[in-house]
Formats: C-alpha cells, sequence, structure tokens
C-alpha cells in the first residue's frame, strides 16, 4: 500500500505492535535529525508560550507529504509557535502510530487511507468528502488525536490513459472502459490486484475485467513510463501527479464513486492542541483553506519535476497567501 492512499488496506496488525515500530523509527530520525534547517523556529514574542515543547511535524516518504509538512509547519512558525520538520520518516503503517505514541505531534493525513487505517479497516471512507471527514474525526478522537479542517485539495486514486487512447476509444469514464477492457493492459501496483480501490474494485462495481494485469510500481515512474511507452494501456496513478498534465494523460472520472474522498487534513495529537489552544487550529485550517487539488497539483509539479526543495516551494506559496513566517530552512 502506498503511503500517500490506500487501494483498499487488507486487515492491519494490532496497532500495539505497529506503536513499537513507529516508536523505534522515529527515535532513530529524532536522533538523527535536528530541526528543518538545522534550528527551531524562534517563538515570537507574543502568541505562544515559548516555554512549550516543541511541535514536530511528521511527514510520510514522498515529496507531497514533505511539501504538506513544511506547509504547515512554516505557518505555525510564523504565528510563533515552535516548530521542527521530520521529513521523510517512513509509511503510514510508522508514522500515525509515532503520532498516536506521541513522538510527533502533527501529520499531514489524507482523509480516506487514515480513516481506514486508524479504524483497523473496520470503517471503510466513501467518496462523500463531509462524511468521510466525520468518520475520521471520531476515530481519531479515540485514539487521542483531533483533525483540522480537510482541504478541498485531494490526492487519490486515478484510473488514466493516454489522450490517443481516449480518443480512440471514446474513454471519458472508467464506465466507458466496459466496451473495451477484455483487450487492453493494466499497469499499476503490484498489490493492485486484490486491492477494493483497483482492480477488485474495478470488476466489483464496474464490471471490468482486463486482458492483463501487469505489476509496476506504487509512486508511479515505471508505470507512468509504461503508458506512455504503449506497454499498458491504463495504469492506477494519483490524481496530484505532476505527469497527468505534464505528458497530456487523461483521467478517467470514476461516475460510480469507487474511490474514497482522499482530503488532505491536518491530524495533530489532542493535548498539543489543548496546550496551545484553538489559534493552533485555526492557523492550520487557514492553510487547508487554501489548498485546491489544482494548488496543490502546482506546487507538486514545482517539487518533482522542477527539481525545488520542498521547504523553499512551501515559502513561496505561503508568501504569496500572505501566511508565510520566516522560513524553515531548507530540507
Amino acid at each position: 500500500m502506498s503511503a500517500r492512499v490506500s487501494l483498499g488496506v487488507t486487515r492491519m496488525p494490532e496497532l500495539r505492535g505497529l506503536v513499537r515500530a513507529g516508536c523505534l523509527a522515529l527515535a532513530l530520525a529524532c536522533a538523527a535529525c535536528t530541526t528543518a534547517g538545522g534550528r527551531a523556529s524562534r517563538p515570537a514574542a507574543q502568541g505562544p508560550d515559548a516555554g512549550h515543547a516543541v511541535i514536530a511535524v511528521g511527514s510520510f516518504n514522498f515529496p507531497e507529504s514533505v511539501l504538506l509538512a513544511y506547509l504547515y509547519a512554516d505557518t505555525l512558525a510564523g504565528k510563533g509557535y515552535p516548530v521542527r520538520v521530520l521529513p521523510n520518516l517512513g509509511s503510514r503503517e510508522l508514522v500515525d502510530p509515532a503520532l498516536m505514541a506521541g513522538l510527533v505531534q502533527l501529520v499531514p493525513e489524507y482523509t480516506g487511507a487514515a480513516l481506514e487505517f486508524v479504524s483497523l479497516d473496520r470503517v471503510h471512507p466513501t467518496a462523500n468528502v463531509a462524511t468521510t471527514a466525520s468518520a475520521l474525526a471520531r476515530s481519531m478522537a479515540g485514539r487521542g488525536l483531533v483533525t483540522g479542517r480537510p482541504a478541498a485539495a485531494q490526492d487519490g486514486n486515478a484510473i488514466v490513459v493516454t489522450a490517443a487512447t481516449a480518443a480512440r476509444y471514446h474513454l471519458r469514464t472508467i464506465a466507458d472502459l466496459a466496451r473495451v477492457a477484455r483487450r487492453l493492459v493494466f499497469g499499476g501496483p503490484p498489490e493492485c490486484k486484490e486491492r477494493l480501490y483497483c482492480l477488485a474494485g474495478l470488476r466489483l462495481t464496474y464490471g471490468l475485467r482486463f486482458r492483463e494485469f501487469v505489476p509496476l510500481d506504487a509512486d508511479g515512474p515505471l508505470t507512468r513510463q509504461a503508458l506512455t511507452a504503449g506497454d499498458i494501456n491504463v495504469a492506477l496513478l494519483f490524481t496530484t501527479d505532476p505527469a497527468i498534465q505534464a505528458r497530456h494523460l487523461v483521467v478517467l472520472a470514476d461516475n460510480r464513486s469507487l474511490q474514497p474522498a482522499e482530503n488532505v487534513v491536518p491530524v495533530l495529537r489532542r493535548a498539543t492542541a489543548d496546550r496551545y489552544g484553538p489559534g493552533l487550529l485555526a492557523a492550520l485550517d487557514a492553510v487547508s483553506a487554501r489548498l485546491s487539488t489544482a494548488v496543490l497539483t502546482t506546487l507538486d509539479t514545482q517539487v518533482e519535476l522542477g527539481r525545488r526543495a520542498p521547504s523553499a516551494v512551501a515559502k513561496r506559496w505561503l508568501q504569496a497567501q500572505r501566511l508565510a513566517g520566516s522560513g524553515l530552512g531548507s530540507s
């Protein structure tokens, strides 16, 4: 399963074991890391109490998550909160249990995947944004966590074809594939074959059976290459993947709502929220309120295709939004 979104999880192991793994991974990471840019942000003279512990903002191990960590952290730093960023800590199986254990205090998450994880696959997300966000808030509350305002920005699974394939077979929706799926080759993560939001779900919800499935990668480079080279005809990518626009790929509309809502949402420890008061969540929500899928895709493009540091991209965008502080240095 990708750290970014869920393809439909299998039964998770008990959280106790995951917390131990998360504790070990984060303890090592914290020992090796300083604050982002090599220093902690300096609390402002007014605002949060300078004596409070530093708020560690963790990220998963892919560029968009690192970018989001800096977006939220830099905003908090600008409000005077003591913040550090711990980027690229690992997968959800390590990072979220570490959040529950208090080794980090804040993590940018995705509503659908986070809900399945924290509920141990007992509560399934839907395509309804409000319903999924509410279910996540309830599930997180039981773990001593609170969720901020979900952003409009979503990064979920996308079923993608080339422009040539879309034109040849008159494809606009996933349902349109039913006419031609048996002639086409599908490519995606190895686990896609049995997962609810990938091939298994495409069979159940859309009745799709492809000629062949080619197992590739979870984060996209091999899948994108195979799709554009014509080695596969249909692929699973992520909705904010910069290559979709750069390579003029076509995302087929999920007209039967197979994919769950995957809105970006900050998740933090309740103890941290209580310690710093409502201003902390308000600062996080101000960032989320300005994040659309189009905005996030543009920022991802600067990081992944433009090869710019996530911290620099975050700082520049926050300055344009009048949300930035002094910055947290380079990642």
